[in-house]
């Protein structure tokens, strides 16, 4: 991938780590996270234009809290710290930090100096989202403040000859008004990066990486149908033609008609080799009365993967395993220095031992909406690039509770019924994903003169721009009664229907 210039994340543990990444992206400029605790060596060896902290839930004070070392700030190289990453610089330069006596949590007014080159274009106050307990007391020798809110003395720092700042607050996230601004100014200002970034630089560097990576090896893809995987396997038809062995497990999980429906897209469309593999039956035996949502997972990422074996021995050598594991994936996974939330079957999932030489991810550093930029440069549909996400454990994990074919059925159609109403209304452009959960609840219900003590059907639909944060969609009235109506008439055992209003956080989008 061309990198001329490079920013490098120090990972502290925070949420919102890879979004910084993507944010830096955005603004055409080539981001890597790294752990806190890379080597100084490294750091010189990749030659970033300048370095971002992240937050973290650490207090800097703890015994075990994450610490670089401080000849990072003798580098030379421009360093932003955000949250706990200026309390690091902080703690870490002589100045204080100490737990606030009122923590500060959600968007919040900050009163900021816009002579600094930190917040040019900005008027003197703005709304950023805070989520911090411990605050910068005192700023070290050198700093001064540019930046404070009516509970936290110094929300902002800066050290504009050594070219150090720190800012409380995370302008990564939609909560923070025009914060990519914050970034941006970092960025091109005090980093003076040129900004060489571009996703056709990302498709063509790819596809030269993995033909060097792959020679002529074999892959095998796990192809889903959804988009991340669609895009990874056109992504390796490309560097290594018919190389590349794509396998479809349809393993009974799958959304109305979806499974042949991604059989005739590959087949028709794409020149790859395919092999669907029918395990509904498998996957569903292995599944009985299974209730945890981690147990889930785990036991579909494992019969993947042994479905995988059984095919490639068929095939013969098979040196790499293919996946279309993306950045959220990983963030949620909990692989990096990152808490866990939880487990992907595409990542946390997978068994200790795999068959294999290697796995291949080759979107392991996109977001969703870059995974679909690659997916439009490599003249994919827009109708399979823009399909609605669907997480690889499928309507497992959107089967509360205890998974039979009967349940998946009935979501499957009730599933349907809303993707139908919703297309039909125009809004499937402006929702970024909405599904239906068949939750573990039955109620009493009438239907003609006859009482029922069916199933309850929740409604979910999310409207975000990076799938880290999210707001629920405000869906007209109307079009809530339509699907409500249609469901319950339509979709046997099912006499309820309820509309998910939670925001992520702190919920997530999926349920389980």
């Amino acid at each position: 991938m061309k990198k001329n210039e490079v920013i490098l994340i120090l990972d502290f543990g925070g949420q919102y780590n890879q979004l910084i990444a993507r944010r830096v992206r955005e603004c055409n400029v080539y981001s890597e996270v790294v752990p806190f605790d890379i080597s100084i060596e490294k750091i010189k060896e990749k030659n970033p234009k300048g370095i971002i902290f992240t937050g973290g839930p650490a207090s800097v004070y703890g015994e075990n809290s994450p610490k670089c070392g401080p000849q990072i700030f003798e580098l030379g190289i421009p360093i932003l710290g955000i949250c706990y990453g200026m309390q690091l610089m902080t703690h870490t330069l002589g100045g204080k930090v100490t737990r606030a006596e009122k923590r500060e949590y959600g968007t919040t007014r900050v009163f900021i100096d816009n002579t600094s080159k930190l917040f040019d274009g900005f008027e003197t106050t703005n709304g950023f989202l805070m989520s911090h307990t411990d605050f910068v007391e005192t700023v070290p020798v050198g700093f001064k403040n540019i930046g404070k809110t009516d509970s936290c003395p110094n929300a902002a720092m800066a050290n504009d000859e050594k070219k150090l700042y720190g800012i409380q607050f995370h302008p990564e996230v939609n909560n923070s008004e025009n914060g990519i601004l914050v970034i941006k100014n970092f960025l091109y200002q005090i980093c003076n990066c040129q900004g060489d970034w571009q996703m056709s630089s990302f498709v063509e560097d790819s596809i030269k990486t993995l033909k060097e990576k792959i020679g002529n090896g074999k892959a095998l893809c796990a192809l889903s149908g959804g988009v991340d995987s669609s895009v990874a396997a056109v992504l390796l038809s490309k560097a290594i033609g018919k190389n590349l062995t794509c396998i479809f497990v349809d393993h009974g999980l799958l959304r109305k008609n979806e499974g042949d429906e991604v059989e005739k897209i590959f087949r028709e469309q794409y020149d790859i080799n395919l092999i669907r593999v029918n395990a509904e039956n498998r996957f569903l035996e292995k599944l009985a009365g299974v209730t945890d949502p981690e147990k889930k997972r785990k036991i579909i990422g494992e019969e993947f993967i042994r479905v995988f074996e059984q095919e490639a021995k068929k095939l013969g050598t098979v040196d790499f395993l293919v996946q279309g594991t993306i950045y959220p994936d990983v963030i949620e996974s909990g692989l990096g220095k990152s808490s866990v939330i939880k487990s992907h079957h595409n990542v946390g999932g997978l068994p200790d031992y795999v068959d294999f030489k290697e796995i291949v991810e080759p979107l392991r550093n996109l977001f969703k909406d870059e995974v679909r930029k690659v997916g439009l440069e490599l003249g994919i549909p827009e109708n399979l690039v823009f399909r609605q996400p669907f997480p690889g454990p499928g309507l497992a994990i959107r089967v509360i509770g205890d998974i039979t074919k009967d349940k998946l059925d009935i979501l499957r159609e009730a599933d349907a019924i809303f993707r139908e109403e919703i297309a039909k209304s125009g809004l499937h452009k402006s929702i970024n994903q909405y599904f239906a959960v068949l939750t573990n609840l039955r109620s009493v219900g009438v239907m003609g003169d006859e009482r029922t003590y069916d199933y309850t059907i929740a409604l979910r639909a999310v409207e975000t721009t990076d799938f880290m944060t999210g707001v629920w969609s405000k869906i007209p009235y109307e079009i809530l009664e339509k699907v409500s109506s249609r469901i319950v008439n339509e979709v046997k055992f099912v006499n309820r229907v309820v509309y998910d209003i939670t925001y992520k956080p702190p919920a997530t989008i999926e349920w389980e």
